[in-house]
Formats: C-alpha cells, sequence, structure tokens
C-alpha cells in the first residue's frame, strides 16, 4: 500500500512540474519517433531495425544473465555501429532530408522579383507541354512504343540530366513521339519535362531496389520507381509489351490509364489548383489593398 501511495505522489509532483516547454519536447520526440517508424516501414530498413532490436535484447539478456564475453562483444560492436548505420541507412536517410526539403519553409517558392505576368506565361507553358506529353502517350499507346517521360517538381534532376542529352526544346506530340521511336538514338532512355519544357532525354534512371515489385514490370517501370523513390517527380510511362500508360508518383505506380484519365490525373499532380493560383495573387497585393476590397 506504501508502494501505491508513493507511486502516486510521484505522478503528482511530476504532473505539477509538467509545463508547456514539456508537453513540447514529448510532442517533438513522439514526431520525431514517429517519422522515423514511417520512414522504414515497408523498406529493407525495417528488416535491419529488426536485427538491431534482437541484438539488443540478447545484450540486455547477457547483462542479466552475467554473461561478460557475450555482453562485452555487443558492447563494442555498438560502440563502432553508428558508422556502419550511416552507411546502410544512406537510402533512406537521403531520402528523409530531402523529405524535410520538400515540406514547410522548403516547400515555399519565393516569388519575390517575379511579375504575375511571368508566373501565368510560365504556367500556360507547362500546361502546353502536359498536353503534349498527353497526346503523345495517347499515340504511343496505340503503336505500342515504350516511353518513359518524367516531370521535374521542386527536386531538381541534374544529376540525371547530365547523364543524357539536352534538347531545350517547345514539347508537341510528334517531337515526343520521334524521340522514342525504336530507331531514334535517344529512346532508350527518359524524357525529362522541366517547367513544361522538353528539356533532356535518353536520361539514364535508377532502379528501384524493392523487392515488392512485380516480377511483370520491366526495367522501364522499375526506373520510374526508383526515381520517384528518390525525388517527388511524376512520371508516365508506356508499356512497349501492352502499350498501358502507368503514372507513377512517390514509388507508387497505378496503370490503365486512357488519354482523358491521364490527362486529368497530371493535371490534378502538376498543375495548382484554382484555389492555390488565388492564394499567389492574393500575396501579390498590398495589404492596403486588399482591406479597401
Amino acid at each position: 500500500m506504501d508502494i501505491i501511495i508513493t507511486i502516486w505522489k510521484s505522478f503528482i509532483s511530476l504532473v505539477k512540474s509538467f509545463g508547456i516547454s514539456d508537453a513540447l519536447d514529448v510532442l517533438l520526440v513522439s514526431f520525431i519517433i514517429y517519422s522515423g517508424i514511417k520512414l522504414v516501414r515497408e523498406t529493407r530498413a525495417e528488416q535491419l531495425v529488426k536485427g538491431i532490436i534482437v541484438l539488443l535484447l540478447v545484450w540486455a539478456a547477457s547483462n542479466i544473465l552475467k554473461l561478460y564475453m557475450m555482453k562485452t562483444l555487443l558492447s563494442y560492436f555498438f560502440q563502432f555501429s553508428v558508422f556502419a548505420l550511416l552507411v546502410v541507412f544512406q537510402p533512406e536517410l537521403r531520402r528523409a532530408l530531402e523529405q524535410i526539403g520538400r515540406s514547410g519553409i522548403g516547400n515555399k517558392r519565393w516569388t519575390f522579383g517575379v511579375s504575375l505576368k511571368d508566373e501565368e506565361a510560365l504556367m500556360q507553358q507547362r500546361r502546353r507541354g502536359l498536353n503534349a506529353v498527353v497526346d503523345a502517350a495517347a499515340v504511343l499507346q496505340k503503336q505500342k512504343t515504350g516511353a518513359l517521360i518524367v516531370f521535374e517538381m521542386q527536386t531538381k534532376l541534374g544529376d540525371i540530366i547530365d547523364t543524357g542529352t539536352v534538347v531545350n526544346a517547345v514539347p508537341s506530340a510528334p517531337i515526343i513521339c520521334n524521340i522514342f521511336f525504336n530507331k531514334a538514338p535517344l529512346h532508350d532512355g527518359a524524357m525529362i519535362m522541366r517547367d513544361g519544357m522538353l528539356y533532356a532525354a535518353g536520361c539514364i534512371l535508377p532502379l528501384t531496389k524493392s523487392d515488392k515489385v512485380s516480377i511483370e514490370l520491366g526495367t522501364r517501370h522499375r526506373a520510374a520507381i526508383g526515381i520517384t523513390e528518390n525525388s517527388d517527380a511524376v512520371v508516365v510511362v508506356v508499356s512497349e509489351e501492352t502499350g498501358q500508360i502507368s503514372v507513377v508518383v512517390n514509388g507508387v505506380l497505378t496503370r490503365n490509364y486512357i488519354r482523358e484519365t491521364l490527362k486529368s490525373e497530371l493535371e490534378s499532380l502538376i498543375l495548382p489548383s484554382e484555389s492555390e493560383q488565388g492564394e499567389k495573387r492574393q500575396s501579390r497585393i498590398p495589404s492596403i489593398w486588399r482591406v479597401k476590397k
């Protein structure tokens, strides 16, 4: 009974001393732990984390059972394992840092000095490029010609562009179809769309290392999944075998698109909504004008 009273008093004193900074500290640590679990879930790192937990349990058991040799061996292992973990978890850590850069403050684009007219022209250019890709994908689907088209978003793909040939042309369905013609020199690679322009072609993409990808998917689809695992790019794939059109975002592949559904999907993923455009216009109007209006 005395133990229960002591625990209760300790709990009451802890609650009384619990301040706003403590609550903020708990929330931040909880968010970091949750983000870490979300990061490694359903990846190769999940199995590695399970192995580390098993080793920790063995170390704790050896400490309790006084298995000094096992305890010493595992203690030395954990001392030098930090550097090993940085190497092993390098892809996951890179992806986490890129996600942080694309969210919050990193997700805001500074538009100071850019006129509304220039921004609207850029939006029209992106829409024109999107329509060209949709038209070309419909033609390539009928011809069963393979294609791999990457829309660069916030994450710049300069290292990928360096593996191909810079074109920097105004996109159109005939140009895109000619590039992916099976006799063309740049057909065996990815096309990069940057700000509505056909920026590069014949680019080499990293293949996904996930063992959960269907064996039915070939190299072209695995490359599409791989680039979207490491960036926020939106990828359109046309299968050479079946002519099916697929869209890949954040490592997730969806299939069986036709011209109309492909256009709708790309517009929702690439072009900002009308509400976002309205907010941008409002942000450019001086505050005193907004109040008067």
